[in-house]
């Protein structure tokens, strides 16, 4: 049977579509997620040191970056299911291929491969969304995927860390290609291809290079697409330099997974509030008060940094907040960066993943680089990050913050591509 087709099965409703998003999305979040725990055995056992450790987690971040170049417009081409489905082998594959290195360099390669390669999955999401719904509903669906999808970042450290007390660091990777056949297999049960005849592109180079220049050049989205690469590079620094900042300069060792868990808790609780208010009240309006309140959050993040010998427990709400913050942003910037590109879905999405993930991940990297074992680079990163993204989306908007572009009960409005 073809996987450009799913078996006659009943229609997909909207609550299980959230799900499967979510889950397609979740591997790759614990693929990162589950690996901060094990980042210091990983380094022991493989002879890197210092900050090197990162790099497990960066280069997955930025393969994963360059790689949404390619999916998008395969799938405009070929449709959503094939595509998808070649990503889903690829880090299964990848996965096996990770848990039986020796060295650190190859570990950094492979998974720099690992995620240039299974990009789809999370160029392809947001696609197949934009396939059915636009507006202010595709930023309320594409909250509660992230609300779901935000499951994993809760649980995925403490699986990783009691993997690593009860197996070691190596089947962190088995259970990834675990995870990755379930879903796999649900996928191709259920999924419907979701590209229709009129909507599908020709797969030349220069069509596939104009379709992506449109979704990154036009005025409307690229505030919202650089913006967003902006405050989640400081959230990828964070993530890069967490073992070393909550495990060992706070000193919570073993209770890191259960200390980043808690912070991770406003981020599912905000999506899901975004998905509660999001029509009502448009994704503009709700983000722009969320980036705002990061700006102010953050720059209290750095007044409290700045103390001396700051403790976890003054770290930990700051960095709450902010992350729960960062739930008012993900899903809104991106479902305003997408909406004029229905015709191009694909293209788009791959070209605006392509630019915030490379941005996102090069400068996670060397926030993460930068750490000194305080705060301060966390803070003010997010302080910096805030400032120069609420200015992109000024851009954006033409210097007019909080408009409603789609009223409640309207069709969404596909504004015109500059």
């Amino acid at each position: 049977m073809s996987i450009s087709r799913s078996p006659t099965r009943p229609a997909l409703g909207e609550r299980e579509l959230i799900a499967m998003m979510a889950s397609l999305m979740s591997l790759q979040a614990f693929g990162i997620d589950a690996m901060l725990p094990a980042l210091g055995a990983m380094a022991a056992d493989l002879g890197a040191s210092g900050n090197d450790r990162q790099l497990i987690i960066a280069a997955y971040l930025l393969g994963s970056g360059l790689g949404a170049l390619i999916p998008g417009a395969f799938a405009d081409r070929f449709g959503r299911r094939p595509v998808l489905f070649f990503g889903i082998v690829f880090y299964f594959l990848m996965s096996i291929a990770c848990s039986m290195v020796t060295d650190f360099d190859t570990l950094v390669v492979m998974r720099s491969i690992q995620g240039f390669g299974s990009a789809g999955l999370s160029v392809l999401p947001a696609t197949i969304v934009r396939d059915r719904v636009g507006g202010d509903r595709m930023a309320k669906l594409m909250s509660l995927i992230m609300m779901t999808f935000m499951v994993v970042p809760l649980l995925a450290p403490a699986v990783g860390q009691a993997i690593l007390v009860f197996a070691g660091w190596r089947v962190i990777f088995d259970a990834m290609a675990v995870a990755c056949a379930l879903v796999g297999i649900w996928v191709w049960w259920r999924l419907p291809e979701s590209l229709t005849a009129e909507n599908r592109q020709t797969l030349e180079i220069r069509t596939i290079a104009i379709n992506m220049v449109r979704g990154v050049s036009d005025r409307s989205a690229i505030g919202y697409v650089l913006g967003s690469a902006l405050v989640f590079g400081a959230l990828f620094g964070f993530l890069n330099s967490s073992q070393q900042l909550i495990g060992e300069t706070f000193g919570a060792g073993e209770d890191f997974a259960l200390v980043f868990g808690s912070m991770v808790i406003g981020l599912v609780i905000a999506n899901f509030t975004n998905s509660r208010i999001v029509e009502r009240f448009g994704a503009r309006r709700v983000s722009h008060t969320a980036l705002l309140g990061i700006i102010v959050v953050s720059a209290v993040q750095v007044w409290s940094a700045s103390q001396p010998d700051q403790t976890l427990w003054q770290f930990v709400p700051l960095m709450a907040i902010n992350l729960a913050l960062l739930g008012f942003i993900g899903a809104n910037f991106g479902s305003i960066a997408l909406q004029p590109f229905v015709h191009i879905a694909g293209a788009a999405s791959s070209g605006q993943t392509f630019l915030r993930m490379v941005t996102g991940a090069l400068l996670g990297g060397a926030i993460g680089q930068a750490f000194d074992g305080t705060a301060r680079p966390i803070a003010m990163a997010l302080l910096v990050c805030g400032i120069l993204a609420l200015a992109l989306v000024l851009w954006s908007e033409r210097g007019k913050l909080f408009r409603r572009v789609n009223p409640p009960g309207t069709k969404p409005i596909i504004l015109p591509v500059e």
